[in-house]
């Protein structure tokens, strides 16, 4: 079950790479005080990851005001 594992990471990792390559070329914004926040959230779930209640509650929060701060975004462009 391992290898099936390492097999995974190695493709995620190679798309990830992927994706950097092609976006690079365009011009990024600086990501809102909401993404931070959100993104603060989910690293917060992940650290307090023993406590399967309180981890899948800052990881669901900061999911949710990141979903919330791509549809305020979308309506601006």
């Amino acid at each position: 079950m391992e290898p099936m594992w390492i097999a995974i990471a190695v493709v995620a990792l190679v798309l990830i790479v992927v994706f950097l390559l092609i976006g690079r070329g365009k011009q990024h914004t600086k990501p809102s005080n909401l993404a931070i926040f959100g993104m603060s959230l989910v690293v917060l779930g992940i650290i307090f990851g023993d406590s399967r209640i309180v981890g899948y509650s800052f990881i669901g929060a900061g999911v949710l005001l990141s979903v919330v701060d791509i549809i305020r975004n979308r309506k601006r462009l």
